[in-house]
């Protein structure tokens, strides 16, 4: 049996408490800020890995010691 199906995934009970949660600590009128705020994190991050130049030239190769 996989362990992630017994323990690790929240069902629509535990998902709609976790929201009520959220709205109590927050507020309504901030998680629309909130979640902007989030989405751009993940959009800068994803654009950030993507991005990235790979460097295959010879500075990454270690020293040799002789």
């Amino acid at each position: 049996m996989n362990p992630i199906l017994l323990f690790g995934l929240p069902g629509g009970p535990e998902i709609f408490i976790i929201l009520i949660i959220i709205v109590l600590l927050f507020g309504a009128k901030k998680i629309p800020d909130l979640m902007k705020g989030v989405g751009k994190g993940i959009k800068e991050f994803k654009s950030a890995t993507k991005d990235e130049p790979s460097d295959k030239g010879d500075d990454d190769k270690p020293e040799q010691l002789n």
